[in-house]
């Protein structure tokens, strides 16, 4: 008996990283735009099959996204209206930070992800 609850226990620290490591999950957010304007807002992450469906809210704007990664990083292709972009983002801790840069610009962006 003791060794299943030292199994349980092992495994249970296991999924607890794991899942710290996952980017599903709602975020709030805090950024700077290309341009250099700070912003807030929220983003939400969903597993859908091999990919990530990810939605920010920034202010009345919504960006709707594709992404695709593992529990290291996630790539991100986004758009909102007629604006579309790349986004690359690193697991730090159960958030997440990265660069964007939207399509035909020559200057990034940058923005954390803080789980809420």
């Amino acid at each position: 008996m003791r060794s299943l609850f030292v199994a349980f226990a092992v495994l249970s620290c296991f999924a607890t990283a794991a899942f710290a490591a996952d980017p599903v999950g709602s975020y709030n957010v805090e950024g700077k735009n290309p341009s250099g304007n700070s912003y807030e807002g929220t983003v939400t992450v969903t597993k859908t099959g091999d990919t990530y469906k990810v939605e920010w809210k920034i202010g009345d704007t919504i960006y709707d996204g594709t992404g695709i990664g593992n529990k290291n990083f996630i790539a991100i292709t986004y758009r909102s209206g007629d604006d579309t972009g790349l986004a690359l983002y690193g697991e730090d801790g159960g958030n997440w930070k990265g660069v964007y840069a939207y399509a035909g610009g020559t200057s990034l962006g940058t923005e954390v992800w803080k789980r809420q």
